[in-house]
């Protein structure tokens, strides 16, 4: 039987308990910082001689030159052609509904002309370069592909970088295809720390981005914290989560294995339940119990849910929002009859599934909105991956003489007042006498 955390909201410390569930401390393991550190350094000093050293030594290469990184973009072309036709089929239509959100966000340049003639406004622009990070070999992740490229180049990012590591030399044809579809612009077959630092600072082979965004291990995620401020990346990522709302008229294997679809992820995933229905809890409770045996990962999934979920027992739909609310989870589900109108309730989260039928699964590879969301409550402040991430925004001020005269005044005082003497007379020579 398995040992699931329950929780009820009429008790008096029922916060507290949550917040102690909920705990997840992202602290830097000591030894991998200095490793990642030292190979940081060393790769913005010593270039691709650095990166070959790195990439035979971690992923059991026997490379001579660092022309061998780059993979040849007819490589990807035939990647896409060897696949099985219903995966491509599959990569094909999710790319074009990832394509379609995406170019609902596009943020246009805008300006507007005062009485006096002064212009103000803002320019929209797209980032030279990116950079995207693959996890590479076994671990395929060709939907990661897809979520992160498709964005940059809605967003009219000219070159798109994707490194891919490629241990004891297997390329994995999923992913190589769906770089195709998606349009990435070169491909290196290098990972961990030494990819993200030849992105962050180039080599003589790796051209220099302007971001880093993609999934990695506990080394690529180190590395991007501390190349972050040479380049922007797009997230401090802590494990997946899914909050599942549920109002006890779901069948309860379904709810099972929505909550299976994260704890299947890691140890650390989290999967949480809130229903006001205990009748409903149980029977859920006797679906994991059931499906778990059914699961190729078994072992992960019985790990984070003993570990990280919670069933959390409300009264009404109302605590069960408020929940919902506090916990600003990375994926909500809301199982619910009127979903829709009770997703206006909702002020924290990164993605809402709406209804029985949404499940999150499907946001993962082809709904359409993205899959890199916030984790760890940072949905308070943060927003899923988007075509925004890789604009950029720059402000226009074109004062006419009538504005530069009026403006001026005000400047001057406020120079005067900061003690900032050139900035005020600066202000001064445009004003009209």
């Amino acid at each position: 039987m398995l040992n699931i955390t329950s929780l009820n909201y009429a008790d008096a410390d029922f916060y507290q308990q949550l917040d102690n569930v909920l705990a997840w401390e992202a602290s830097i393991d000591g030894d991998i910082a200095k490793v990642v550190a030292d190979i940081l350094a060393d790769v913005k000093q010593r270039g691709n001689a650095a990166v070959i050293e790195y990439t035979n030594r971690f992923d059991r290469m026997s490379l001579a030159d660092a022309s061998e990184f780059e993979v040849d973009k007819t490589r990807l072309q035939q990647a896409l052609e060897s696949i099985d036709s219903n995966q491509r089929e599959a990569l094909e239509i999710a790319a074009s509904r990832v394509r379609h959100y995406a170019e609902h966000q596009k943020v246009e340049s805008w300006s507007f002309t005062e009485d006096d003639g002064t212009v103000l406004g803002q320019s929209v622009n797209a980032m030279d370069r990116v950079g995207l990070y693959v996890p590479g070999g076994k671990a395929a992740y060709p939907s990661s592909v897809l979520m992160n490229a498709i964005p940059a180049k809605v967003a009219g990012v000219p070159e798109l970088i994707m490194v891919v590591p490629t241990p004891d030399g297997e390329i994995n044809n999923l992913v190589m295809a769906a770089a195709a579809i998606a349009g990435v612009d070169r491909v290196f077959t290098i990972g961990g720390a030494q990819a993200v630092a030849a992105l962050a600072y180039g080599t003589e082979t790796i051209p220099k981005v302007d971001k880093i965004t993609g999934p990695g291990n506990s080394f690529v995620a180190t590395a991007k914290r501390m190349v972050f401020g040479v380049v922007g990346i797009d997230m401090i990522a802590g494990p997946s989560e899914i909050l599942v709302v549920c109002d006890g008229k779901t069948d309860p294997d379904w709810i099972a294995m929505d909550l299976f679809s994260q704890a299947e992820h890691d140890e650390e995933a989290q999967s949480i339940l809130v229903c006001p229905d205990e009748s409903f809890i149980d029977q859920v409770k006797q679906s994991i119990e059931r499906l778990i045996e059914e699961m190729p990962r078994k072992d992960i999934i019985k790990t984070s849910i003993e570990n990280r979920a919670a069933i959390i027992s409300v009264a009404d739909m109302e605590q069960a929002i408020e929940v919902a609310n506090h916990i600003a989870p990375e994926h909500l589900e809301l199982s619910i009859d009127d979903a829709q109108q009770w997703a206006q309730k909702i002020r924290h989260a990164g993605a809402i599934f709406m209804g029985r039928y949404t499940a999150e699964a499907l946001g993962d590879y082809c709904a359409g909105p993205n899959h890199v969301l916030p984790t760890s409550g940072t949905a308070r402040f943060s927003s899923p991956l988007g075509v925004y991430d890789f604009q950029k925004r720059t402000s226009l001020i074109g004062c006419s003489a009538k504005g530069a005269s009026k403006l001026g005044e005000t400047a001057s005082a406020l120079a005067h007042g900061e003690g900032l003497t050139a900035h005020a007379r600066s202000a001064e020579y445009r004003i009209k006498k």
